[in-house]
């Protein structure tokens, strides 16, 4: 393979498909009933909306909203100054280069389930300060703050990423909302996990790929917080492993729509109601692509564990709880480095004999 770094070589199991399947039939939901009010009444149109809601959750994992509120303006923006620091030299992109200290800012070795992923990011969180264990270890119980790199060019990149972060932001506060009553919970039940959040968004870039048989834009993962909500263009490329059948499903854009998945807190909070499902990202030989995904996650105290309402003698707990920060820290250190052992996971917290 000539001076192709093997490190980026998938298992045979792994690679694409030649030929994938287009899932016409990802939920398409329109979200236009709540925009008008704060509050969520009782409305036959909400009502509806939150069935809706709940069958995607329960079926799929993953879904797309239309008429979400965000302006389609700072959706451009964003996507305009991601492209354009991209495209920079990568002697310039690393000047916010981002390392085992600090998670935020420019990579291009990203690792997913061992095997390097062919796609650079730049990272970077939306609440002041965000505060993480400085430790993976059970009982060092420092705190690190960590902090944005903002790079000089392009111009209003940092303006552009805060002001989009901001919209996306209270869009995911209504898309947790209308799960929490989709539970069967009051729409405001699960809100307070997000005080002191650590959420953060992502921009992704994915070169063109000479070994599009052999690579991977991302590797199949599952995402381990409460909820992501990814704008991709035109190019597509995310693949959806389909319940089902376990068949690799490919979702396709859809003008101005975000797509919607539940993350692994949101399957543990629901006492696996919902499920966290396994996705990808397909490396293309033809032309580049650029997502931006928002991680919606809750604050490092947080103790993740099945929801009281949602558990009974009949359905018990088939979790053990566990601390966010921990989870997370754990989490981050295999971005960074090939780990001799598997990553940390949430059915290690599973609860026997169930």
């Amino acid at each position: 393979m000539g001076n192709i770094d093997e490190s980026f070589f998938q298992e045979t199991e792994h690679r694409p498909k030649q030929s994938t399947i287009e899932a016409e039939n990802i939920p398409l939901i329109d979200l236009s009933p709540i925009l008008t009010s704060d509050s969520f009444n009782s409305s036959s149109e909400i009502t509806n909306l939150v069935a809706e809601i709940g069958d995607a959750c329960q079926k799929w994992g993953f879904f797309q909203v239309i008429n979400h509120g965000v302006p389609s303006t700072c959706r451009e923006k964003i996507e305009r100054a991601s492209k354009e620091f991209f495209l920079l030299p990568t002697e310039e992109k690393r000047k916010v280069s981002r390392d085992e200290d600090n998670p935020l800012g420019f990579y291009d070795t990203e690792h997913t389930k061992n095997v390097r992923d062919w796609k650079e990011v730049f990272d970077f969180v939306v609440e002041n300060p965000t505060l993480l264990p400085a430790s993976h270890e059970p009982h060092d119980m420092k705190l690190m703050e960590l902090k944005n790199q903002w790079p000089n060019f392009p111009n209003n990149f940092r303006e552009a990423c805060e002001e989009y972060a901001q919209g996306i932001e209270k869009l995911s506060y209504k898309l947790v909302e209308l799960i929490a009553l989709s539970l069967g919970l009051p729409s405001k039940r699960l809100n307070s996990y997000f005080k002191d959040q650590t959420s953060f968004m992502r921009l992704n870039y994915y070169p063109l790929c000479p070994i599009r048989d052999l690579a991977l834009g991302v590797g199949r993962h599952k995402d381990a917080g409460a909820l992501t909500v990814l704008a991709q263009d035109d190019v597509g490329g995310l693949e959806v492993k389909r319940k089902t059948d376990g068949e690799w499903i490919q979702v396709k854009p859809t003008l101005d729509a975000y797509i919607i998945n539940v993350g692994d807190i949101i399957q543990v909070w629901s006492n696996d109601r919902y499920e966290s499902i396994e996705h990808r990202v397909i490396a293309s030989s033809m032309k580049e692509r650029f997502s931006v995904p928002f991680f919606f996650n809750p604050s490092h105290y947080v103790m993740v564990e099945p929801l009281e309402e949602l558990t009974n003698e009949g359905s018990p707990a088939k979790y053990r709880a566990y601390n966010w920060g921990k989870f997370s820290t754990t989490r981050n250190l295999s971005n960074f480095k090939k780990l001799n052992v598997e990553n940390v996971q949430i059915y290690h917290f599973r609860n026997g004999d169930l």
